[in-house]
């Protein structure tokens, strides 16, 4: 009897799965956007109210209301396919953000402008949740920790495109350009996935979307792995929100630079996470999921460290080098674990509301980052130092080891 080839699990091997280069090429553009229009909404508030407090609070604003709202980003994305519905998220954030330009250039209050701010932040988990959960069901199973180790590296190649570009912009022209930029990004990534061929869950039941919800979120909270990775890094995410809002803190009130340096650094976080995303992900992470994420939290809480304590370029070089590294050890470990311990039936459903309970530390992180700020710029990342550290404590104690998933 003939033996059966083992499957070809190289990085080139994805490049033939069918629909993956467009869907790919879409994420790229649409999370270089994501990551412009965090950064140039941040610099928009502090360089047009000087308010460190309010930039946090437009942060929260910018992310908390799709948290909200993600289970039933959830239930949708699983009964209507995903493409179609994170083509209209991504269209929805351009008409936002192109509005929030002309209202900035008309002198609308900050309401106004905030209100578009929420919007966008409302659709946006139908783009976020859309494209994790179709990556799975695109992509052959062997294949996964590749594919995750490109998706943990697209989040670092926009980490190296989206602030640097966004700075660089703020800096020679003005905020309201760069996020008239990042409306175009979105429009690129809209335009790239028309057409892309859609997969949907096997479903056996169907009830009314308010029900679906529900069921998504309890799905969530019952699997042991879900629960415990939504602990683990909704917490180490409240130091990377206060982050978001502390490190151009730390390059305006230290180094006396522009907006374009707050931009390098996040590149340079990029670099690093690219190389070491693509190493974890060679290497595998079945039977090391709850160590690597152990291990790249603790990474995360070392580089918040030495942000908190540098006084000089070459510090914030290491604390942000390190940031990097944790960041795309844990996201391999992360991407690869919830795919593995989730029915497919349940990808869109699960993976919006564990995403979002994940990403949940992020907003509340920005918005405590004033009050903290306002108290002392190295007492807030010092804060952010604790969730690190009490994060890498309950992934270890309430993750399963592969043996019990």
């Amino acid at each position: 009897m003939a033996a059966t080839a083992e499957p070809v699990t190289s990085y080139r091997a994805l490049l033939h799965v069918r629909g993956f280069p467009r869907l790919a090429i879409a994420t790229l553009l649409v999370r270089a956007g994501a990551s412009m229009w965090q950064l140039a909404l941040v610099l928009f508030v502090l360089q047009r109210y000087g308010s460190a407090s309010l930039a946090g609070i437009s942060v929260f604003l910018a992310i908390a209301p799709g948290v909200l709202v993600s289970p039933l980003a959830g239930a949708l994305l699983d009964r209507y396919g995903r493409v179609r519905l994170m083509v209209s998220d991504y269209a929805a954030s351009a008409i936002a953000l192109a509005g929030i330009v002309v209202l900035a250039n008309l002198h609308a209050p900050l309401p106004a402008i905030l209100a578009l701010v929420v919007f966008s932040s409302l659709m946006n988990p139908l783009g976020t949740s859309g494209s994790r959960s179709l990556f799975p069901l695109v992509i052959p199973s062997y294949l996964w920790d590749r594919a995750n180790a490109v998706d943990s590296m697209f989040y670092m190649i926009t980490t190296v495109l989206g602030p640097p570009l966004a700075g660089a912009i703020v800096a020679f022209y003005s905020p309201e350009a760069a996020i008239a930029a990042t409306a175009v990004v979105f429009v690129a990534g809209a335009a790239t996935l028309v057409g892309v061929r859609d997969v949907r869950s096997d479903r056996a039941d169907r009830a009314d979307l308010w029900t679906e919800a529900r069921a998504g979120v309890v799905y969530v909270l019952r699997n042991r792995t879900l629960r415990g990775l939504a602990v683990g890094m909704s917490v180490v995410n409240l130091g990377q929100g206060i982050l978001l809002v502390g490190l151009p803190v730390v390059v305006f009130e230290r180094l006396h630079a522009d907006a374009s340096l707050v931009g390098a650094l996040w590149a340079v976080m990029g670099i690093v996470g690219v190389g070491v995303g693509l190493s974890a992900g060679k290497l595998g992470s079945a039977g090391r999921e709850r160590p690597m994420l152990c291990l790249g939290i603790l990474g995360i809480g070392a580089g918040f460290a030495a942000v908190a304590v540098a006084q000089t370029l070459g510090a914030l070089v290491i604390g942000v080098i390190l940031i990097g590294a944790g960041s795309s050890v844990m996201d391999v470990a992360l991407f690869s674990l919830r795919q593995r311990v989730t029915d497919p039936a349940w990808f869109g459903r699960a993976f919006a509301v564990s995403m979002h309970l994940n990403y949940s530390g992020i907003p509340v992180g920005s918005a405590l980052s004033g009050p903290l700020l306002a108290i002392s710029t190295p007492f807030a990342l010092a804060v952010a130092v604790g969730f690190a550290l009490a994060a890498a404590g309950l992934t270890f104690a309430m993750v399963p080891s592969t043996e019990r998933v």
